[in-house]
């Protein structure tokens, strides 16, 4: 590699340009850090969504935490940039870059790209490109990273195999140890990429879709030929207990608030409840419960760490978790007082019991969720879903009971055997809960029924079943809006047309390689989102490429080839047979959990088996909190903290900035009080928001304390060791009484070069004139605002602005901005670009 290649990427003049900058910036808190020059093998792990999503995804942070403790090896993070950053990105030719260390992708050995949904695949073209790197495995040389991919698409990664060197199939935290022993001992002994490749299929769970060749007859897969003799499978890697405490007890902290903004707790993998629609059921199993210390340990050292306020307990079935009940009441006792909930996922309905509702509702109380799937006990009995109409009512009545006034219903439509009675057996459902659940709550229980189109998995018994179309996906929603009252119900529905694309990816072939490089090239992003999918892009693509998307959607022969066929999940195909002909029968096939293997062929019972463990044999827990809610004093002890905030830390909004500062008081251990009612949060006032892009000198934020700081100077250097390091604590004094009836804030702007000259003289007339009247428009509406009694002093000098404004509470304001385009006429881009330095602030208190 090139010294040229492995610079750091200047997006200084970037970033002000963007939305949501700090998406960018890298240096969360737990982030590693590792000597790029020392290592010998150097990972990007890539999610190709955006920061909020990937952020919350749990397995790209363990193989993180794997890899970078590792002696020689480094991995940092990318995520796919949104739009605008990918353009700003183009116009400049500046490629694509890493988090930690704003390198290019292509300056590193191996990106490792994460496989975790059908609508993000024209996404990693885009990181791809972005990177210099070819779209497609055939065309890259020896001097290119290798493009590893990985997640639970990886099951039939055939869509998109021709854009990837080689994919792990299943559980990933000892095979990306063994890759990365590989790819050193390959680095050492100059190995060629194709050696590289060889010597990856060798590893159990790697498939290099290069040693593959699929055959057609016109539109039909009649083959999938091997090209080497002993390389005619790819079996499922399945890890046989989940990996230790130690390497997930340092979360990653977000900077920009992702979709799941907590600590999650993986407290099980798999799932043997067998339905049969479920590819998760049969991709993770078995069943790999951790124990209650263990889970407890990564709770307490996760919390302090990281300072979140809200733990998930995450697995595909978390109310079968053997020990949830003593585990949710040794949670609830240990982080109630310090205000951090505990959430779960869906929870099946029979397994809560009322002792688990009790603790959920301890801290705070959301939304009470549970997934039917199908509306009558019929169709639940064809996907083997376990439970009865009777015991869905039992559990909503509970949960009501227990002062939940929202429930949230999941069903889909499409199910194999599917009816128009089934459909409307949905709407009746949600009235029969409200109505019985409500008894005596009168008209406040609010019903959510949301309903998604049944997207046939490989893997699973219903594989070969086919998928509605999108006429039908329409016709029975429609159906559901005519049924389903408005008053004490609201219907929510996923798209259909995304889920005709997410059909065609699933069970699709290597011919939608074109598909997607056709769509990619003619702009298609971010079909994840509804404000970017567009079904119309595919279909034209689809024209283009000569492809019949509705042909994806067809039922399948059983006696066929399936473009999966040679990968293989662990799970006989026999067993996935048998359970499809169970479904027709209406036929329930029990957890194996508890009622004894049921034959599905993946455990060997040597190394591969349940682990589940028993209620009772933990360590008996902290002592129970006298209350979830301690009463907090009236009146605390009230501080006020002054910061600077430079650099990077410019970038975060405040909405950002606020996420920080609480989870920085949490991890100092400051005796923060909390208001009270449904939702307590931190006492703690911030002085005005800070614009985006601005620096300042002089921020500070008021805090509520139980008691009185006995050492002050102790409390800056512990906030300070939390913080990140462009944003420091400068003071703590008691905070002032009283409000400000006029503000006056300094700024000093530079970076003006690109405004070209005149600056001075359109300053100079500014302050001369009488007022200077400018239009807003704000939600439609235009109001007028005379910037001139806002600016108390305007000055250029030697190309530097200084700039003073006045604010009074309750008046319209301005900002540097402003001032720039309106008054010095500035442009927009230039004005955006400039740095802007907030130095002092003088107050006049009543």
């Amino acid at each position: 590699m090139s010294a040229t290649t492995t610079d750091r990427v200047d997006i200084e003049h970037i970033l002000p340009l963007v939305r949501k900058p700090g998406r960018y910036l890298g240096g969360e808190r737990n982030a590693a850090v590792p000597d790029w020059d020392r290592a010998m093998v150097r990972f990007c792990l890539v999610f190709p969504d955006l920061y909020e999503i990937g952020m919350s995804h749990q397995g790209l942070q363990i193989l993180y935490h794997i890899l970078n403790r590792r002696d020689r090896v480094l991995a940092h993070r990318c995520y796919a940039p949104d739009v605008d950053m990918e353009a700003e990105l183009r116009r400049r030719g500046a490629p694509l870059f890493s988090l930690e260390a704003r390198r290019p992708l292509a300056a590193y050995d191996v990106l490792g790209i994460t496989l975790p949904y059908e609508l993000c695949y024209t996404n990693i073209l885009t990181i791809l490109d972005l990177a210099g790197i070819p779209l497609r495995a055939a065309a890259r040389t020896d001097d290119h990273p290798l493009v590893l991919g990985g997640g639970s698409c990886a099951m039939n990664p055939e869509p998109v195999a021709d854009f990837f060197d080689a994919i792990v199939l299943g559980d990933g935290e000892e095979v990306i140890v063994e890759i990365s022993d590989l790819l050193m001992e390959g680095r050492a002994a100059g190995w060629s990429r194709q050696e590289i490749l060889e010597r990856l299929a060798a590893v159990a769970g790697v498939y290099v879709p290069s040693f593959f060749s699929p055959e057609y007859e016109g539109d039909t897969l009649v083959a999938i030929r091997p090209l080497r003799s002993d390389y005619r499978k790819v079996r499922r890697r399945v890890l046989p207990e989940l990996p230790p405490v130690d390497l997930l007890t340092r979360p990653l902290v977000p900077l920009v608030k992702p979709v799941h903004d907590r600590l999650g707790l993986e407290i099980a993998r798999g799932c043997t409840r067998g339905c049969r629609f479920c590819q998760a059921g049969i991709i993770y199993r078995p069943v790999r419960e951790r124990s209650p210390d263990d889970i407890m340990a990564l709770a307490e050292q996760g919390i302090g760490c990281s300072g979140f306020d809200e733990l998930a307990l995450l697995s595909l079935s978390t109310g079968d978790y053997s020990c949830l009940g003593p585990l949710m009441t040794r949670l609830m006792d240990r982080f109630a007082r310090e205000y951090v909930s505990i959430s779960m996922p869906s929870m099946r309905v029979g397994t809560l019991t009322p002792e688990i509702m009790d603790q959920i509702r301890r801290v705070r109380k959301t939304g009470f969720t549970v997934a039917p799937e199908a509306g009558t006990d019929r169709l639940r009995e064809v996907i083997n879903k376990g439970i009865t109409e009777e015991d869905l009512l039992a559990t909503c009545r509970d949960a009501v009971a227990m002062g939940w006034n929202l429930i949230k219903f999941y069903f889909m439509i499409g199910l194999p055997t599917e009816t128009d009675e089934d459909v409307a057996a949905i709407a009746a459902l949600a009235q029969k809960a409200r109505a019985l659940a409500g008894q005596g709550r009168g008209g406040r229980i609010q019903i959510n029924v949301s309903v998604a189109t049944f997207v046939p998995k490989p893997h699973t018994p219903f594989q070969w079943h086919r998928q509605l179309s999108l006429e039908e996906s329409r016709e029975r929603i429609n159906r559901l809006k005519k049924l389903l009252p408005r008053r004490g119900f609201r219907l929510k529905w996923h798209d259909p047309h995304q889920s005709v694309m997410e059909g065609v990816f699933s069970r699709g072939d290597r011919r939608l390689s074109a598909l997607i490089e056709s769509a990619w090239q003619a702009g298609v992003r971010f079909d994840g989102w509804s404000e970017h999918y567009r079904l119309e892009n595919w279909r034209q693509a689809a024209a283009r490429c000569g492809l019949d998307l509705d042909r994806y959607l067809r039922g399948r022969d059983p006696g066929g080839i399936l473009p999966w066929d040679h990968l293989e999940s662990g799970v006989d195909r026999e067993f996935l047979e048998l359970e499809y002909q169970r479904a027709m029968e209406r036929s329930y096939t029990p957890d194996c959990r508890v009622h004894g293997c049921q034959k599905c062929g993946l455990c060997d019972f040597r190394t591969i088996r349940p682990v589940l463990h028993r209620a009772g044999e933990s360590t008996p827990g902290s002592p129970p909190a006298a209350g979830a809610h301690p009463p907090a004093p009236e009146r605390g002890f009230i501080y006020r903290v002054h910061y600077s905030r430079l650099d990077d830390a410019r970038f975060l909004g405040h909405l950002e900035m606020l996420q920080l500062v609480f989870r920085v008081l949490r991890r100092a251990g400051l005796p923060v009080l909390f208001s009270r009612g449904f939702n307590p949060s931190p006492r703690v006032s911030f002085s005005q928001a800070l614009p985006v892009g601005v620096e300042s000198l002089v921020e500070f934020f008021d805090v509520e304390l139980a008691r009185p700081l006995s050492d002050v100077t102790s409390a800056v250097e512990r906030l300070n060791d939390q913080l990140p390091a462009a944003i420091r604590v400068t003071a703590i004094e008691p905070a002032p009484a009283g409000a400000p009836e006029l503000t006056r804030t300094s700024y000093r702007i530079t970076g003006l070069q690109a405004a070209g000259p005149g600056l001075k003289e359109r300053a100079a007339a500014f302050l001369a004139s009488a007022s200077h009247p400018v239009q807003r428009v704000r939600k439609g509406r235009t109001r007028e605002l005379d910037l001139r009694p806002l600016v108390a002093r305007l000055d250029v000098e030697d190309g530097t602005v200084f700039l003073d404004l006045l604010t009074r509470p309750g008046q319209a304001g301005t900002g540097p901005r402003e001032i720039l385009e309106k008054v010095l006429q500035v442009g927009h881009g230039v004005a955006l670009q400039a740095r802007v330095l907030k130095t002092a602030v003088s107050r006049e208190t009543a």
